[in-house]
């Protein structure tokens, strides 16, 4: 093979990989759509006199690729948990008043969902290494419990500065795609956090 041959050869194979570059960003971008059109239908075009309960996070955060802890000391790595919508809160394995609230408000949300419930997940993530009680754990089954150091989330799940909230205050949501997009306050009132999400399961269709 002469040079003008290899730089052909080069050229060539140069285009093929810009070519399977460009059709993992069209893929990536074909499996967005359907998210975005969901925030675009939620956040900028509600209906008339209406608004958002929870707060739109900015900009829009990753689950971070580190691994939570299961029970049973088996690894659960956050980003296995996409594929369907959660709500997520972090909290001490103690889970005084505050933290049950979080933890029945989820369960209520997820039911009153109805048909729709099976796309939510509800998770857990026990900030500290206390024993949490096996009470509450069959209270709340189905709630994937989880160690994790809290500092490693810090950056994925903003707080809300401008009211002096914790971590441990919040209920967070994240979409099929791994995306923390939205934080309801300290204290959420069920009913209105129930509007959110089944807007939100209406307008997309994945997950």
């Amino acid at each position: 093979m002469d040079d003008g041959d290899a730089a052909h050869g080069e050229r060539a194979i140069e285009a093929a990989r810009r070519a399977g570059r460009i059709k993992l960003v069209l893929l990536f971008v074909l499996f967005s759509l359907p998210v975005i059109a969901s925030y675009t239908a939620y956040y900028l075009l509600p209906p008339a006199g209406k608004t958002n309960y929870g707060d739109l996070i900015e900009p829009q955060r990753d689950l971070p690729a580190v691994e939570a802890q299961g029970l049973d000391g088996r690894a659960l790595p956050l980003q296995g948990l996409r594929g369907k919508w959660l709500l997520l809160t972090v909290d001490d394995a103690s889970c005084a008043r505050a933290c049950a609230d979080k933890l029945w408000m989820m369960r209520q949300v997820r039911l009153t969902t109805g048909r729709e419930r099976d796309r939510i997940e509800r998770i857990w993530l026990v900030a500290d290494s206390g024993n949490v009680r096996p009470e509450l754990l069959a209270e709340y089954e189905g709630t994937v419990v989880a160690r994790i150091d809290p500092a490693r989330l810090r950056e994925a799940l903003p707080v809300d500065a401008a009211a002096g909230t914790a971590l441990s205050d919040h209920v967070f949501v994240v979409d099929p795609l791994g995306h923390v997009m939205m934080r309801f306050p300290r204290q959420a009132d069920p009913q209105r956090v129930k509007k959110d999400i089944a807007k939100l399961l209406k307008a997309s269709r994945i997950g």
